[in-house]
């Protein structure tokens, strides 16, 4: 344990890693409050050995440098929405690098882009957008909770997906901490690994530190409308029949 502290504190370059362990009184809230899926929350759910909270890039580098030195498996949490808790859990020593402290988001109106940080939720995105520009917006999911860092690696569907496309089909550029420790963007990493993390599921490549978005239109004004029908009211038949005329509408309908 002490020497794992040690490689931490030596390849931090900013500022003090927050890192917590067994023995520390917050230890169990941190772990376990992003957790949505009650079935880890019992006694016999594996614990990570530490968990860091980077509040800076370097932090993650550290964390990727050191896991590997001293043969600990990584986990990456960003809102804790991994229902089969991939991202908090593992049955060989681990630890959990819960990247929820990067959450900046940085919008640029004037070539329709923004920077979000991976700890960014989706909630506070769209909020973020729906602040500078009444004009634009991003397809992404319907949960404010879920953190950017996995729902863009893992496709990300969403209401505007029939007109724009899944939320990694307008992702433009990405930075990742690879397993070497190194930060790479979009030109650093090559064009097979940035297609990978858009899909594949970014934890698996790396940990993605952050996302360049391309912002979309979107009016000012939109129709909400809800159709809901039991299963005692024939919803599998009139689920069976949207199937067939769906595709028919127009693109602006979603």
């Amino acid at each position: 344990m002490t020497k794992f502290l040690k490689c931490l504190s030596v390849h931090s370059k900013k500022m003090t890693i927050p890192v917590y362990t067994p023995s520390n009184s917050s230890y169990t809230s941190v772990l376990q409050l992003p957790i949505k899926d009650l079935r880890f929350l019992n006694a016999t759910t594996p614990k990570p050995k530490f968990i860091i909270t980077p509040v800076h890039e370097s932090h993650v580098q550290a964390a990727v440098i050191c896991c590997r030195k001293h043969g600990l498996q990584i986990r990456v949490r960003s809102g804790g929405h991994d229902f089969e808790g991939l991202s908090y859990t593992s049955h060989v020593p681990f630890v959990l690098v819960d990247i929820a402290d990067l959450k900046s988001i940085n919008i640029n109106l004037k070539d329709g882009s923004a920077w979000v940080g991976a700890g960014a939720t989706v909630g506070q995105l769209l909020y973020k957008i729906a602040e500078k520009s009444q004009g634009h917006g991003f397809p992404a999911g319907l949960c404010a909770t879920v953190g950017v860092g996995g729902h863009f690696s893992g496709g990300a569907y969403g209401n505007l997906n029939r007109k724009y496309g899944l939320s990694a089909d307008n992702i433009i550029d990405a930075t990742i901490v690879n397993v070497n420790g190194k930060i790479l963007n979009r030109k650093t990493m090559g064009e097979n690994l940035f297609w990978a993390i858009r899909g594949g599921g970014g934890a698996s490549f790396g940990v993605i530190l952050s996302w360049k978005i391309k912002l979309v239109p979107v009016p000012p004004t939109v129709t909400v409308f809800r159709l809901l029908r039991t299963i005692e009211q024939g919803v599998t038949d009139l689920v069976y029949k949207w199937q067939y005329i769906a595709n028919k509408f127009p693109e602006d309908l979603h």
